[in-house]
């Protein structure tokens, strides 16, 4: 398969990031896609037997998911406000999955981390410097590109990193940081996942 996309087995061309630690999540665990889209990894979650709940300023991409059984969609503007929107609307450590892809907005991080499980996981992964060399187009502005080890320090001390990567993928080019964390009584702290 061409870059990080899932094309054949999801169809929904979900991140291979997302797709790999989405099994962290306890089974029919409640899932948050924070700036969720057009519904990708809710999709994917869905179709893993998870209750999902998606956030984004603009749901017109959400609507077929909306009124499904297991399904919420939340209309809100995270960059405006308060720096815990997510806190506020669903409470701190609420969900047992959390997914974030190619969205940053640094005064919420802190709350990102907050609404995770603490035998949860935060799957996370978008642009970091670097793609302004490599990527075609956006994001070019350091704003939106993550510093190196911006995620790991973002995660500490609540959150202890299963997997991370900065690397550079192709098809498109681009350059990402990811982390794959989880809370201090997670299973895979004390059992470590097996990838093949």
């Amino acid at each position: 398969m061409p870059g990080d996309q899932i094309s054949v087995a999801s169809g929904f061309g979900a991140s291979l990031w997302v797709a790999r630690f989405l099994g962290g999540v306890r089974t029919g665990g409640r899932i948050l896609d924070v700036a969720a889209g057009g519904g990708r990894h809710m999709r994917l979650a869905l179709q893993a037997g998870y209750e999902v709940t998606g956030i984004d300023r603009d749901i017109s991409g959400l609507s077929d998911l909306a009124g499904q059984n297991g399904v919420s969609v939340v209309e809100a503007d995270l960059e405006k406000g308060s720096a815990t929107p997510l806190q506020e609307r669903f409470g701190p450590g609420t969900f047992d999955g959390v997914i974030v892809t190619n969205y940053l907005w640094r005064p919420i991080l802190a709350d990102v981390v907050s609404t995770v499980m603490d035998d949860g996981i935060l799957i996370y992964e978008t642009f970091a410097n670097g793609n302004e060399r490599v990527g075609r187009g956006k994001p070019s502005n350091p704003d939106f590109l993550l510093r190196s080890g911006e995620l790991l320090d973002a995660i500490r001390p609540h959150l202890t990193a299963i997997a991370y990567e900065h690397a550079l993928l192709k098809e498109p080019d681009r350059v990402v940081q990811r982390v794959a964390a989880v809370g201090m009584k997670h299973k895979w702290l004390f059992e470590p996942p097996v990838f093949v």
